[in-house]
């Protein structure tokens, strides 16, 4: 293995950690922009380092990094097709009432006879 190729995993995984660290920490300032960027701006980063160090991406054939691309160009068209009747509550010939999210409780039966606490 030459030296150029040679990949220190210690060292990345080292970065890693440090990004989750402010990834956490991030948030706990309660400012909106720093929160965006430590959440999805080091995702970004950490996704980009996983890939690329230790899925090997860059040495995968020429149309894999393409065919990613494209299925993530999907999923981004599907969410923000479903998202507008996900989020409303109602909408032409249907309406989502409260009931529409009911969970009836769980209760706990072992052999027929309820707990009593």
């Amino acid at each position: 293995m030459s030296e150029e190729n040679h990949t220190n995993y210690v060292k990345i995984w080292a970065l890693l950690v440090v990004l989750l660290a402010i990834s956490v920490l991030g948030p706990m300032l309660e400012i909106e922009i720093v929160t965006l960027l430590t959440a999805f701006g080091i995702a970004f980063v950490k996704a980009y380092l996983v890939a690329k160090h230790f899925m090997h991406v860059n040495l995968t054939p020429r149309f894999v990094p393409y065919l990613m691309a494209t299925c993530l160009v999907f999923m981004l068209l599907f969410v923000t097709a479903t998202a507008p009747d996900i989020y409303k509550s109602e909408g032409t010939n249907w309406k989502k009432t409260a009931e529409w999210q009911y969970m009836p409780p769980q209760t706990a039966d072992h052999g027929g006879e309820a707990e009593h606490h």
